[in-house]
C-alpha cells in the first residue's frame, strides 16, 4: 500500500483519525469536532501496549537420544538485544538494544499534552500510526496566526512523532503552513531548530521539561518570522535572480554549484534541471505566487522552493512526501532557501553566489 497507513485486521479500521477533512487517502476515521489527546488516541486506534521481549536463535537441531525419532532444537537467547513487540497483534516492530526504554503510545501523548500545557485554543487534528504501528505521530493547530501583509495568514503546529522500531527519537516540531497553498514552512532561525528530540532513554521528568522549552520556541519563532516574512514581502527580487536562488537551493552537492559557475551546465544532471525548471515555473505561474506578498517578492522567492516540495514535486508515497518536508530532503532544501533569502535581504543580488 502507498499510503503505509497502518490496518488493523482485528479492528478492520486503518490506524489513522482527521477532524472533519480526508486525509492520507481518505482512509481512517473523520470526526466532526477536535478531540482531546486521548481521544485522537482511541479514534485513531493508537491504544495498544508495546512490549520488550527477549530475542532468540536456535542451537543446531539433535536427536534425544539412540533410537528415537524425536528431535530438539535448543534455544540461544540473544543477549542485550530485544524485540519491541506489539501486544493485540503480536507483530515484531523492531530491534533495541539493552538500554532502549519503550514509551508507550499513551504515555508519548501525554508528553504532548504537557508541550501545549493544556492551553486554550489548541487543537487536535490528526493521529495516526504507519507500518505495523512502529511509527506514530499527532499534530496539532495553535491558536495564534503568522499575518503576511494583509490576506497572506499562516497557520502554526505542533507535531509529535515517536517510534517502536529503535530507529528514531521522540520528535517534536514547530511548523507553520501557509494557508493559501497548504504550504509547509520549516525555517530555523538564529539558534532555534525549531525541534527537539529525545531518545528513548530519557527520564519522563528530562521529556517533560523540553517539551515546554519546545513550546517556547515556537512562540518565539512565531513572532520572528512574522517579522522576518513581512520584510521578505516587501523586498524585489528579479525573475532571473529567482531562478538563480532556486538553482543554488536545490543543489544536490558542490559539483553542481561548481558547474553552474563555470557555465558547465551541459554536465548538469535531467533530473536536476527538470526540478529547477518546474520550481521556477511554480514560482512565476502558480496562483498563490500572484499574491501582493508573493509577486516579485524575496518572500514569493522562498515559497517557490518550499511550495514546490509541498505542491509540485511527486512522491512515491505520503509517508515519503511526510518524512521528506519534516525531517528530509524539503527541509534541507528549504533551509537552504531560507538562508539566501536572509543574506539576499541585507546584501541583495551579492549572496546568491554559486559555492
Amino acid at each position: 500500500m502507498a499510503h503505509l497507513i497502518n490496518f488493523n485486521e482485528k479492528t478492520d479500521k486503518s490506524s489513522f483519525m482527521s477532524v472533519k477533512e480526508k486525509a492520507w487517502h481518505g482512509l481512517g476515521q473523520i470526526i466532526d469536532r477536535y478531540p482531546t489527546s486521548s481521544e485522537a488516541i482511541q479514534h485513531a486506534g493508537l491504544d495498544y501496549i508495546v512490549e520488550k521481549r527477549p530475542l532468540f536463535t536456535y542451537d543446531t537441531a539433535h536427536h534425544l537420544g539412540e533410537g528415537s525419532d524425536d528431535i530438539i532444537i535448543p534455544e540461544i537467547e540473544v543477549p542485550n538485544f530485544f524485540a519491541t513487540v506489539r501486544a493485540d497483534t503480536e507483530q515484531v516492530l523492531g530491534v533495541v538494544g539493552r538500554d532502549y526504554e519503550v514509551v508507550q503510545n499513551r504515555e508519548a501523548f501525554s508528553f504532548f499534552d504537557a508541550i501545549v500545557g493544556g492551553g486554550e485554543g489548541i487543537l487536535y487534528e490528526t493521529a495516526g500510526a504507519l507500518g505495523n504501528g512502529e511509527r506514530v505521530f499527532i499534530t496539532a493547530k495553535l491558536p495564534d496566526y503568522i499575518r503576511v501583509g494583509v490576506k497572506d495568514w499562516i497557520e502554526q503546529y505542533l507535531f509529535l512523532t515517536t517510534t517502536h522500531d529503535g530507529l528514531g527519537s521522540i520528535t517534536a516540531a514547530f511548523t507553520p503552513i501557509r494557508i493559501v497553498c497548504n504550504n509547509t514552512l520549516n525555517a530555523a532561525m538564529n539558534h532555534h531548530s525549531g525541534a527537539i528530540k529525545i531518545r528513548h532513554t530519557a527520564s519522563a521528568t528530562e521529556r517533560l521539561k523540553q517539551a515546554h522549552t519546545l513550546m517556547g520556541i515556537s512562540r518565539s519563532l512565531g513572532g520572528e518570522m512574522e517579522g522576518l516574512f513581512n520584510q521578505w514581502a516587501k523586498v524585489r527580487i528579479t525573475d532571473a535572480e529567482v531562478k538563480k536562488l532556486i538553482q543554488i537551493a536545490m543543489a544536490p552537492n558542490k559539483e553542481v554549484l561548481e558547474n553552474l559557475a563555470e557555465g558547465k551546465l551541459d554536465l548538469l544532471s535531467t533530473h536536476y534541471t527538470n526540478i529547477v525548471d518546474n520550481a521556477y515555473e511554480y514560482a512565476l505561474g502558480d496562483q498563490t505566487q500572484q499574491m501582493d506578498t508573493t509577486a516579485g517578492t524575496l518572500f514569493g522567492a522562498y515559497n517557490a522552493v518550499t511550495g514546490y516540495f509541498q505542491n509540485v514535486r511527486s512522491f512515491k508515497s505520503d509517508e515519503a512526501k511526510f518524512k521528506s518536508i519534516m525531517d528530509g530532503t524539503a527541509k534541507l532544501r528549504g533551509q537552504t532557501a531560507f538562508n539566501l533569502c536572509r543574506d539576499f535581504a541585507l546584501q541583495g543580488g551579492e549572496a546568491l553566489i554559486y559555492n
